[in-house]
């Protein structure tokens, strides 16, 4: 009787381990059921800038997993920047980084992109010159390294030359898709000034190059880069979205974190190839009182995207009468998720 006892109670705990093994593994697989995978694109420029620093973040912190999402960065996408929104019509990815001025134009063009979310809000670019050019007149006659012309960057650029006297025919202008590019034209091309994001414009400087202004002086406040999604897409992959800003507007409470400066400066020496110290400086000019360079939890502001309609008319590239900034956007997915 003994010995029965003991191979009854043996068998019951093998029953019970066994049982127990079966329930991890559904587990397990249960969580691999729930990750959702999500392409998104990210140009060449980006990917080796701090504007992939809020994707960064979420990806190397573990905040997308958290939300249950495997995230795929695309890059580079056939054709830079201004190609981000046919990748989302030829299914390259599912969601994009893009300017907001290449959104809107797609979307008035028939696409049913828009903006879920808010990447980068007012962005800080430098007009970086030769050393021997020490002021804006010195850049009479010179060739001037500028993005795409239909974009916010050479749009405030300009703005910031004609404040200073600098109309658009007393200087020459070569367009160069990137800021690492344009960096290149600087330091090896026939570039006599050049337009800069960071951490470049702050590395150049460091070299001796000199600074003759930064674009939000021209244009304090505007909304730069998004998230967008093919509304159909969407609305098909709600749930998806919705993890999605989540795991953004975690990153941007990480950023901002003083707890976080050094992580934060590190994922911003290794993803643009800069060293510690120009990283923190980058961090620092982002998180300066008063220029909002970042979105708080990925809110999109209506007023500062209407400002980028408003510069693209004043530049002629669009007609009146002007669109609303509604159009271009879904809050729903930001609303759903507390943080609108």
């Amino acid at each position: 009787m003994k010995a029965a006892s003991i191979r009854e109670q043996t068998w019951r705990w093998s029953a019970r381990i066994v049982g127990a093994v079966a329930v991890l593994a559904c587990c397990v697989q249960c969580g691999k059921a729930q990750m959702l995978t999500l392409r998104y694109g990210q140009a060449y420029s980006a990917a080796h800038s701090v504007f992939s620093l809020p994707i960064a973040i979420a990806e190397r912190e573990g905040l997308f997993r958290r939300e249950g999402l495997h995230v795929q960065v695309v890059i580079p996408i056939p054709g830079g920047s201004d190609k981000m929104i046919e990748a989302l019509h030829d299914n390259w990815i599912d969601v994009t980084h893009v300017a907001t001025p290449f959104l809107i134009r797609a979307a008035l063009a028939g696409s049913d992109a828009v903006a879920i979310d808010t990447e980068f809000k007012n962005p800080v670019y430098s007009l970086v010159a030769r050393p021997g050019i020490r002021t804006y007149a010195d850049l009479e006659g010179k060739l001037v390294g500028l993005a795409n012309e239909q974009g916010t960057i050479s749009i405030s650029i300009r703005k910031l030359l004609a404040q200073h006297g600098l109309s658009g025919g007393s200087y020459r202008v070569r367009v160069e898709e990137g800021t690492p590019q344009r960096w290149y034209c600087l330091q090896h091309g026939p570039c006599d000034a050049t337009v800069l994001g960071q951490p470049q414009d702050l590395q150049a400087i460091a070299q001796g190059y000199r600074l003759l202004g930064r674009s939000d002086e021209a244009m304090p406040e505007f909304l730069y880069t998004v998230t967008a999604v093919r509304r159909s897409w969407a609305r098909a992959h709600k749930d998806t979205i919705i993890r999605f800003v989540r795991a953004m507007a975690a990153a941007f409470q990480f950023i901002r974190d003083p707890a976080n400066r050094d992580r934060v400066t590190k994922v911003i020496a290794q993803s643009s190839g800069c060293s510690d110290v120009i990283a923190r400086q980058a961090l620092e000019l982002f998180l300066q009182p008063g220029r909002d360079v970042l979105p708080k939890r990925g809110e999109i502001d209506l007023h500062a995207l209407q400002q980028v309609i408003a510069m693209m008319g004043d530049a002629g590239l669009l007609k009146p009468p002007l669109p609303p900034a509604r159009r271009f956007v879904d809050l729903q997915y930001l609303q759903a998720a507390g943080l609108q």
